[in-house]
């Protein structure tokens, strides 16, 4: 078991290492402003045996949570994803994706996840444009992690003779995300859980038959780095093993990095069933002149709304909205089946924007067509859905032979990253609220009242039965006028008139 602590601070900020004191396997230091990251990695072999049964029917699994609250990203811990309860997922075999096994036990780690199995609930992800994207989504709006700091202490905690495991556990709850990342090539779980940018103290703890790293970091630029690499440096140290920090700098290629912009996201009023979401962005500007770049829009859209493809096919009507093209959206979807048969968790879509073409940066908006399905009936007569905030970035081509190995702060894996190319260097725009302290929408839906579910179905029946009533009374009041028996007769009698005319 490896573990690793890493606190960062922004560019031109730094600690004096003799403020950093070691003893007994315990790192003090003063209160500075960073973000965190802990990671753990666990072989599997270290895990319990259930945990390593339901691992060993999967190639591939991650787990990304995403907290609602708005945090400010800094270099290098800069990938975003939608906030919710994100799955990406391929089985060892494809009789492992028709089991229930994987939604069991996300039932039991993470509370109310609504799936039977990856066959049914989950969305499959293309995988004939780039090998490195997993075979199944799934997203859920989660509001918190208490089930699974529940099940952390249980399971880690219970049998560990760190006594601050479980105040480590609990300490998940104001992270602004958790990483759980497994692959049948290492063999091994890494669970990362991160902090925003804020005032904390720097501690940390070693475990009992464990490695601990803790590195006190902030983003530098040396000379000698390429555009497409980040440059760290500061202190690290083992814990149990070195007596005092070292000294360290090194540079590595990223994927993901900061556009230094801001968007936010609202419905326009009246939502109707046909809501249309406007997305407010503070630049125009891409973020580098060096390469072609073009801005995104990655959604999760829950069951209860979705995008239509045919609308977002038009070009014309694209063009009004400012958008560019409908770039990816997971099938099927379909555009009339109510909220209430739906199995699949909802779906996913890509849209290229379209942004002003100005040589100064200016703030500019797009707009993009939703569409409500029908809920199940409630209380009231209305519905309160929750739509979570899109990721918002800029995709750049990096130059030709530019090549992106796995850093120590990389993530992979998102949706949307197996989407574009190898080449694809991701400049996030940070979401920010205008409306509230979450990054979702709220929309109210009408629905069938309950309360009054009684008087539509007596009604609507009482109104059948009159309708069917005064249908047989017509016909009776022309059968009791004319007769039936008469019919033919008159009938012959007409056409000899006709003959003899």
């Amino acid at each position: 078991m490896r573990e690793r602590i890493t606190f960062i601070q922004k560019q031109g900020d730094s600690i004096e290492p003799t403020t950093l004191k070691i003893k007994g396997g315990v790192l003090n230091g003063p209160e500075i402003q960073a973000a965190r990251e802990d990671r753990l990695t666990i072989a599997i072999d270290e895990l319990p045996a259930d945990l390593q049964a339901l691992l060993g029917a999967a190639h591939e699994l991650h787990i990304r949570y995403v907290s609602s609250q708005p945090y400010e990203a800094i270099t290098p811990l800069l990938a975003r994803l939608p906030p919710g309860f994100h799955l990406f997922y391929t089985p060892a075999s494809q009789a492992d994706a028709t089991s229930p096994a994987l939604c069991l036990a996300l039932n039991q780690a993470f509370g109310n996840v609504q799936c039977e199995n990856p066959e049914e609930s989950f969305t499959t992800l293309p995988r004939d444009r780039f090998s490195h994207s997993a075979a199944y989504q799934f997203y859920q709006q989660s509001g918190d992690l208490s089930p699974f700091i529940k099940l952390a202490k249980e399971k880690l905690c219970s049998s560990s003779k760190d006594q601050s495991c479980a105040a480590r556990a609990d300490r998940l709850t104001d992270a602004s995300s958790l990483d759980i990342s497994y692959d049948a090539i290492s063999h091994a779980v890494k669970l990362t859980a991160t902090w925003p940018y804020q005032k904390q103290e720097v501690h940390a703890t070693s475990r009992p038959q464990t490695r601990t790293e803790v590195g006190v970091l902030n983003s530098d630029r040396p000379g000698h780095l390429e555009p497409h690499e980040l440059g760290i440096s500061g202190l690290l140290t083992v814990l149990g093993q070195d007596k005092k920090p070292s000294a360290t700098m090194f540079a590595f290629a990223s994927r993901h990095r900061d556009a230094m912009s801001s968007f936010s996201a609202e419905f326009l009023e009246p939502t109707g069933l046909h809501p249309t979401l406007k997305l407010k962005l503070e630049s125009s500007k891409p973020p580098t002149e060096d390469a072609y770049c073009s801005p995104h829009a990655y959604f999760t859209l829950p069951k209860t709304i979705f995008a239509d493809r045919h609308q977002l096919s038009d070009d014309l009507f694209l063009a009004s909205k400012n958008l560019t093209g409908l770039r990816y959206i997971s099938q099927p979807v379909d555009l009339e089946a109510p909220e209430y048969v739906e199995k699949r968790w909802g779906s996913s879509l890509l849209l290229e924007l379209s942004p002003p073409k100005h040589e100064k940066s200016e703030a500019w908006t797009a707009q993009v067509p939703l569409h409500l399905r029908y809920l199940s009936p409630a209380e009231g007569g209305y519905t309160d859905i929750q739509v979570p905030y899109p990721a918002v970035f800029w995709a750049c081509a990096a130059e030709e032979g530019t090549k992106f190995p796995n850093n120590p702060f990389e993530k992979a894996n998102l949706g949307y990253d197996g989407l574009f190319g190898p080449r694809t260097v991701f400049w996030h725009v940070e979401p920010r609220p205008t409306v509230g302290s979450r990054l979702s929408n709220m929309i109210k839906v009408p629905v069938l009242d309950t309360n009054k579910a009684e008087w539509v179905s007596g009604g609507t029946g009482l109104a059948v039965l009159l309708g069917f009533a005064w249908i047989v009374w017509k016909l009776f009041g022309v059968l009791s006028k004319s007769g039936y028996q008469n019919q033919p007769a008159r009938a012959a009698e007409v056409v000899k008139a006709k003959k003899n005319q």
